[in-house]
């Protein structure tokens, strides 16, 4: 093992792995990749700038970092196989369920070299045709070492991590699904319902999905996420999950009771409560000062996205976040830019500038 890892092998090339591929390619590090579909590793390939193994063991020969970023279901199989096959090499994977995949992998012989991670990036969107490296940049990255993983392999790895551009958290298999079971797998089961609600509706009201404004389409964006991944990923985590859901519903039947009640004051403490904790969670940790959110109408017309984008530049302006909604009635949508606190003022004189009409929402 080199004091600084320089060669990775990425097991499943899709959109996680393609895009970690290319954040290492970036630094310089060498990278091999393999995927159990062969069109998939040379799609991904040809994106990240890597030529596709034929096989897992000519993937991980020389390795210093495996990465496996495959279906729960695979990793501990895939695992035996790299830690045998790259006797020097720490091996992790980016499952987002860890507990079972760490109790899998603790028989081997080889388990001080297995550190169970879970990069905490990703998109409703799959495959290597998506894949950038900007997935991992700044995303907390978790590494959930088990008692039997040697200290400096998990530093050695936590150091590769920062080096790619994610920010390592560290803590035990059990906390860390217990706390994804919250802020990962709720939002996509409340989200999947919610799409599956309105599509029932619709059977009986054809015009609801028209009426489709924002809200909607931010709430329900998840509800186009890879079905077989998530089912995989709900089973694996059912009782943490279910706990969760538990406390979600509660906090539903709650708020029903107080809109029932017609409570005003116990309505506006909810929502008071959710606004607060809402506006402190900045798009990026890194932005210090805190964020601001402008809304911008934009006409659906070619070049309108790239001159608003194009004049905040020329006006030294970063763009934290970008998203675009559409409008239901076609012709013109809305783009909704984070900024840093401190530039929101400059960046509504920049926009108005350019013929722009924004509104500072947050």
């Amino acid at each position: 093992m080199t004091s600084i890892p320089e060669r990775v092998a990425v097991l499943g090339t899709g959109l996680i792995g393609a895009s970690i591929a290319m954040a290492a390619t970036r630094v310089g590090c060498t990278v091999t990749g393999w995927d159990a579909d062969p069109s998939v590793a040379a799609r991904a390939g040809e994106r990240a700038g890597f030529e596709p193994a034929g096989s897992l063991e000519v993937a991980v020969d020389g390795a210093d970092i495996v990465v496996i970023c495959t279906p729960i279901a695979a990793v501990a199989g895939l695992a035996e196989r790299a830690l045998s096959a790259a006797p020097h090499a720490v091996v992790t994977d980016t499952a987002s369920i860890k507990t079972p995949i760490a109790a899998a992998v603790l028989p081997s012989l080889d388990a001080p070299r297995f550190v169970p991670g879970h990069p905490m990036g990703g998109s409703e969107r799959s495959g290597p045709e998506h894949a950038a490296p900007s997935l991992v940049d700044d995303i907390v990255w978790v590494l959930t070492p088990t008692g039997s993983s040697d200290p400096a392999q998990v530093d050695l790895l936590a150091g590769w991590i920062g080096r790619i551009g994610a920010r390592v958290l560290r803590m035990t298999p059990e906390r860390h699904d217990r706390l994804v079971a919250f802020i990962s797998h709720l939002p996509q089961v409340a989200s999947t319902a919610l799409m599956a609600l309105a599509a029932t509706e619709e059977a009986g009201e054809p015009e609801i999905l028209l009426l489709a404004a924002g809200g909607f389409r931010d709430l329900t964006r998840l509800a186009s996420s890879d079905p077989v991944l998530w089912s995989e990923i709900l089973r694996a985590n059912a009782d943490q999950i279910t706990a969760a859901l538990d406390l979600y519903i509660d906090r539903l039947t709650a708020l029903r009771r107080d809109i029932a009640n017609a409570d005003a004051d116990a309505i506006e403490r909810t929502f008071v409560f959710a606004k607060s904790a809402r506006l402190k969670l900045a798009t990026k940790p890194n932005v210090r000062a805190g964020v601001a959110v402008l809304q911008v109408p934009v006409p659906d017309r070619p070049g309108a996205l790239a001159s608003l984008t194009a004049s905040l530049g020329v006006g030294g302006v970063n763009i934290e976040d970008l998203q675009i909604v559409h409008s239901p009635e076609g012709g013109r949508g809305t783009v909704h830019l984070t900024v840093a606190g401190a530039d929101a003022d400059p960046a509504a004189e920049i926009l108005r500038g350019a013929s722009f009409d924004p509104i500072r929402l947050a």
